[in-house]
């Protein structure tokens, strides 16, 4: 029995290397160093402010049922959001994504099909999915800061490379604001663990679409009041990063970054 238990504990570890052979890239997915990172500028989870501000984010959308539903939510009090929208149902939905934009939302890239092994992307891939929704986004939103969330929050080198490159700031979300809404735990669950952890300048992570929303958005009607009580203001992670200096370079006033925009016809 103790030969047999050596002999599978052997095979794991030969298994795991062989996999880090021809995955180079896997381990880096979860060894980025969030201080290089972060004082680079290069990956944002948070903007530490003074001021009371939150930025609540959205992946995954748009969808035909639950964004209109968010977004009556958020109209409802004063809120403004992120929306990281995947490229194929921005097709499949222009009319929702230019009413985020005329009602004062930002839209971030979320890739075009969402690939669930983004971690492993080649820069084909990533260019492929990342500048076919790019350009969906330019066609409604102008002189944003430019905002890419990689699938899963799945992060390596290499995507950080290219991204980059490409002018995209990386934005994840605060560690201890990931209620996990997409698992349906329950509106009173998402709401507490929001509410629960609030710090200022918080990103928060939320879904709009990929699954049933209803708890989400019963969470935001409990969320988005109490936060008001509070004195927190939600704004767009653009506004958030205005908080930081470092990023102070991003936002030259003739670009009028924050100015609500028409979407066209």
């Amino acid at each position: 029995m103790k030969k047999r238990t050596l002999y599978c504990l052997f095979m794991l570890v030969v298994s795991a290397s062989s996999l880090m052979l021809q995955f180079p890239d896997t381990a880096q997915a979860y060894k980025i160093e969030r201080k290089y990172y972060e004082e680079k500028g290069q990956v944002i989870w948070d903007v530490p402010s003074p001021q009371k501000e939150v930025a609540i984010t959205f992946d995954d959308g748009p969808n035909p049922l639950y964004t209109p539903a968010i977004l009556d939510v958020l109209k409802k009090y004063h809120a403004k959001a992120t929306f990281f929208v995947v490229g194929k149902h921005i097709k499949r939905n222009p009319e929702i994504v230019k009413r985020e934009i005329r009602e004062g939302h930002e839209l971030g890239d979320h890739t075009y099909t969402h690939p669930h092994n983004f971690s492993y992307a080649s820069k084909q891939l990533f260019t492929k999915e990342v500048t076919k929704t790019e350009k969906l986004i330019e066609k409604v939103q102008k002189n944003k800061v430019k905002l890419f969330r990689p699938p899963g929050g799945n992060l390596n080198k290499q995507i950080i490379k290219y991204s980059n490159k490409k002018g995209y700031k990386i934005i994840l979300w605060s560690w201890h604001q990931d209620p996990k809404d997409w698992r349906n735990p329950g509106s009173g669950y998402i709401s507490r663990h929001i509410l629960s952890n609030v710090k200022n300048g918080d990103i928060i992570l939320l879904h709009d679409s990929g699954g049933n929303r209803r708890q989400t958005i019963e969470a935001l009607e409990i969320v988005l009041p109490e936060l008001q009580k509070r004195g927190f203001k939600c704004v767009t992670v653009s506004e958030l990063l205005k908080n930081d200096p470092k990023f102070t370079p991003l936002f030259p006033a003739e670009l009028e970054p924050f100015k609500q925009l028409d979407a066209p016809s």
